[in-house]
């Protein structure tokens, strides 16, 4: 609980990965915790009163803007997008990518001119290559951290 409102996961889901979306599934239920991913597209989730899925129409970031404007502060966001990522941890959200990697003001501006250079590399036509492949150990990191958050909001509700 943070400021009277409850907290929250927001999930960016038209790209996170399907173990990813498992792994948050059990810990709503497990932690009784409201997890919302928010796609451009319909998404099965199980029958649970913690999780829902909220479908955008389609459009250049709509999702990401409608996370943006929903995220409240002490909430947790789970997503790879960096420039959302900027915005959500500004309002004061908890960011965790898909590989585990906490996101925060002391290092989203690095990864931000990464990203943007990046960018104009692929602009130019050097071929950049993708992302590594989603490991075993990257799923081990993302549901360490992500318990690490479950524990402290865990604690944050008994001491209110």
């Amino acid at each position: 609980m943070q400021g009277g409102l409850i907290v929250q996961i927001w999930v960016d889901a038209d790209a996170c990965p399907g173990v990813i979306k498992d792994i948050l599934f059990r810990a709503a239920d497990r932690a009784k915790v409201s997890v919302t991913l928010v796609a451009n597209q319909m998404l099965r989730t199980p029958p649970s009163p913690y999780i829902r899925a909220l479908v955008v129409p389609s459009g250049f970031d709509v999702a990401d803007q409608r996370i943006a404007q929903e995220t409240n502060s002490g909430d947790l966001v789970i997503t790879a997008d960096i420039p959302l990522a900027s915005l959500v941890i500004a309002k004061g959200a908890t960011v965790i990518d898909p590989r585990g990697e906490v996101l925060t003001i002391a290092n989203i501006e690095e990864r931000l001119t990464m990203r943007n250079f990046m960018d104009e590399l692929r602009g130019s036509g050097v071929q950049t290559g993708g992302p590594a492949a989603f490991s075993a150990s990257d799923r081990k990191a993302f549901a360490g951290r992500l318990d690490a958050w479950l524990m402290k909001r865990q604690k944050m509700l008994q001491g209110r």
